[in-house]
């Protein structure tokens, strides 16, 4: 068995559907485990009610206008009124009377709560349209089967148990299809949990690895893993074959084709992994397993904007040591901040993390409690894999460089471009 995971921008409207149906139609041989993300911008448009709702705003036209969005895209697909028309309305139902009358006011809980609905819903519609077209598949619920703990926004899994589950669901099923939902899982007391945005190439993996696939492929919009993110380099290159590994360390320093947890899993039991285009699916992708021998052939570039180098010293001018470092980890912890560089001194800690604004203020208040801190916004992080110093050069000119860090793979550097003052 294989399986497919298709993300948002791959069913964002009814031919993008059509489109899943007709590359599964070419694996008629193979049984199939089909992981879906929610629709288009569907995760961005709940995320935005859940912020209105908290922040006390109208929240509602937000929600209705989702859930009508997935009725007029199910209607477009399937003439005849089914059972799909029935299940949006009781998940419409649901949202609402959840909203209306929670007391709670927690953001991560109820982000959980409702922005996973969005991967029902394509998932609903999505099955409904297979069966129509004689398609037969089995839905099954996620929730139901990755089983975490209640760590909203990013629930940690328990292997065990959801490796019971997903054998005796695939033991279970009746057709050699079945439709299911990244993202999302069930933490205790049956919550809605999710495992971080872009968490369903994760959910992939994490099928996978319970039921020993054959292989996994991830369609995206692009034709595989580029070298660069072509927004901000041109000539950007297909990286054909990649190991386990360098994926890692790619998804790591945040190359956003792969999510940084999907990997390990898959090569824990070396199941191969292909990014391909949903675009062109005959096109070859790129693969990724065991190989190490391609990886040093083509430079990797990973850009992040919005950054901010937050530098931290004792406020006594005291060195920075090793319990004062325990601490700081623990409070970027708290936070739940992703460090993304840090380098220290004698008398200072400096790390970069991306501009959260929900949290990063919160982080920063409480690091002043007990430290001086100082930070710089707006900065951009670059990084090189198999970089040479003449394309470097050549990358960073004309900007400032705040924090440079060299191994023999890998260059970092964080900069500011004065030039977009």
């Amino acid at each position: 068995m294989k399986v497919f995971k298709f993300g948002g921008a791959s069913v964002k409207d009814a031919d993008g559907i059509r489109n899943l149906h007709s590359i599964i139609s070419n694996h008629q041989d193979d049984e199939l485990f089909v992981v879906v993300s929610a629709i288009g911008k569907t995760t961005n448009k709940l995320e935005a009610a859940v912020q209105a709702y908290t922040a006390d705003e109208d929240w509602t036209p937000l929600l209705e206008a989702v859930f009508d969005e997935h009725e007029q895209l199910l209607s477009s697909l399937i003439s005849e009124k089914c059972d799909a028309h029935t299940a949006l309305e009781k998940i419409r139902t649901y949202a609402f009377a959840f909203l209306e009358a929670d007391t709670d006011g927690n953001y991560d809980f109820l982000y959980d709560q409702i922005v996973s609905l969005g991967e029902i819903l394509s998932t609903k519609i999505i099955s409904a349209f297979l069966n129509d077209q004689g398609m037969k598949n089995d839905w099954l619920d996620a929730r139901k089967l990755i089983h975490t703990d209640n760590n909203y926004r990013a629930a940690s899994i328990n292997w065990d148990l959801t490796q019971q589950r997903v054998v005796s669901a695939w033991e279970w099923k009746k057709s050699d299809i079945v439709v299911s939902q990244g993202f999302i899982g069930g933490g205790d007391h049956n919550r809605m949990t999710t495992l971080g945005r872009e968490g369903s190439d994760f959910s992939a993996a994490i099928f996978a690895y319970c039921l020993d696939a054959k292989a996994v492929i991830i369609w995206k919009d692009v034709d595989g893993v580029l070298n660069a993110d072509p927004k901000y380099f041109n000539n950007a290159e297909l990286l054909p074959n990649i190991s386990y590994r360098e994926a890692v360390e790619l998804s790591y320093y945040g190359a956003s084709v792969i999510h940084p947890k999907t990997i390990k899993p898959l090569e824990n039991k070396e199941i191969p992994l292909w990014i391909k285009s949903f675009i062109h699916p005959e096109s070859d992708g790129t693969l990724i397993n065991t190989n190490t021998s391609e990886d040093s052939k083509i430079a990797s570039y990973i850009f992040k904007e919005n950054q901010v180098l937050i530098s931290i010293s004792a406020k006594d001018f005291s060195f920075i040591v090793e319990e004062h470092i325990s601490d700081l980890f623990q409070r970027f912890s708290n936070h739940r901040m992703k460090i993304n560089t840090m380098q220290n001194s004698a008398i200072s800690f400096s790390v970069s993390v991306d501009a959260d604004k929900s949290r990063l203020g919160e982080l920063i208040s409480d690091l002043q409690n007990d430290y001086e801190v100082r930070y710089n916004e707006g900065l951009e992080l670059l990084t090189i894999r198999h970089f040479n110093e003449k394309i470097a050069n050549e990358l960073a000119s004309g900007k400032e460089i705040l924090l440079q860090q060299k191994t023999r793979h890998t260059l970092r550097m964080l900069m500011r471009d004065h030039s977009k003052k």
